[in-house]
């Protein structure tokens, strides 16, 4: 499922206009990462948990040169499924 397949359920399961759906889910989305990069994680009953994780800058190499190579420090967003998400994907 992408965006537009998401805004279309929304929009046909709630009677709302694609653009109303849209501007819902881009709020929901934009406050989500905003919560999280603030470094406060996001806790959604029934759905799960989005954190930050950073990681430290490390030593690679090039995967098609094979020369030592610097990866740079980042910030990652990480999600861990609800104990009920787990549950319907495995049940």
């Amino acid at each position: 499922m992408n965006t537009a397949a998401l805004v279309d359920t929304l929009a046909e399961k709630h009677g709302l206009s694609k653009t109303d759906a849209r501007a819902i889910l881009d709020t929901t989305f934009d406050a989500i990462v905003d919560s999280v990069n603030k470094g406060d994680d996001v806790q959604l009953s029934g759905v799960g948990k989005f954190a930050l994780k950073e990681t430290k800058e490390r030593q690679g190499r090039n995967p098609s040169t094979g020369e030592p190579m610097t990866i740079a420090a980042q910030r990652k967003i990480t999600f861990t499924p609800a104990k009920a998400v787990k549950d319907k994907l495995n049940g």
